[in-house]
């Protein structure tokens, strides 16, 4: 009698076919800070290095929002002169809008539509007083979020003189905007110390820039100001042409706080 050949090992199972793994941006989301990384710094900034001048329809978006605080009354009145030109000086980028966010009182904030020239953002300003009340960062920064998710916002500017909330819960809300490639540029009144870590620490993280300025400063804001919205319509490309004219002082300031393409 032929004896039976042993039965064969059971086939191995099949490795995990590439086609089939779970992409890596499909995976469950982490806490935003904790998952920012180098890479998506880097992605950014290439891209903001290479990004052309918009054309057509293809227009910058910069929510600009102010603290209307009582201690804001004064520059508030300086900040509503010097915005028409940061409209101006970015005709040629490609144009921009603007959206107008600011808080005051017992927790209003609100946040005006988006518009196109200074003529409008001007009308808006100067329907606005300022009244006493706590700082509202945490609600700029979650509003960001929300108009990221209805259309690219290229960049936030925040003006304000003093920080009255818990940093970092305004620190989480500045990591998910740094996924979302939103940088987000800081100015500050006068030199609360509280507001100086906070302000820089949103700086760093979003891959923005942090300033001080004082009432007395006003040709420096105007420049700062204009180089975020050449920035927010061209990009790095745009910001670093800025800095070669004989107005370039805010854009050689901004690149300076950006580091070097590629970061």
């Amino acid at each position: 009698m032929t004896p039976r050949k042993p039965a064969a090992p059971p086939p191995a199972p099949p490795a995990p076919s590439r086609e089939g793994a779970t992409p890596a941006a499909d995976k469950p989301a982490q806490p935003p800070v904790k998952t920012s990384s180098d890479g998506d710094v880097a992605a950014f900034i290439a891209k903001m290095k290479t990004l052309a001048p918009a054309k057509g329809d293809a227009r910058g978006r910069l929510i600009f929002a102010m603290d209307a605080t009582m201690s804001r009354a004064p520059t508030w009145d300086m900040a509503l002169k010097l915005q028409g030109d940061m409209f101006s000086a970015v005709q040629e980028v490609g144009g921009l809008d603007v959206q107008l966010v600011y808080f005051r009182g017992m927790g209003e904030c609100r946040a005006s539509k988006w518009v196109s020239n200074p003529a409008a953002l001007a009308r808006l300003m100067t329907s606005v007083s300022c009244h006493g009340g706590l700082t509202q960062i945490g609600k700029v920064l979650s509003h960001a979020l929300d108009e990221c998710k209805k259309q690219k916002v290229n960049a936030l500017v925040y003006v304000g003189d003093c920080m009255e909330e818990q940093v970092d819960r305004l620190c989480a809300r500045a990591g998910e905007l740094t996924l979302l490639g939103v940088p987000v540029f800081l100015f500050q009144e006068g030199d609360d110390s509280a507001a100086r870590s906070a302000f820089r620490d949103i700086a760093r993280l979003t891959k923005g820039a942090w300033c001080r300025f004082d009432r007395g400063s006003a040709k420096q804001l105007r420049e700062l100001l204009t180089a975020v919205a050449v920035y927010a319509a061209g990009g790095r490309k745009a910001l670093a042409a800025l800095s070669a004219g004989r107005d370039g002082a805010g854009a050689r300031l901004l690149l300076e706080q950006l580091g070097p393409a590629g970061r």
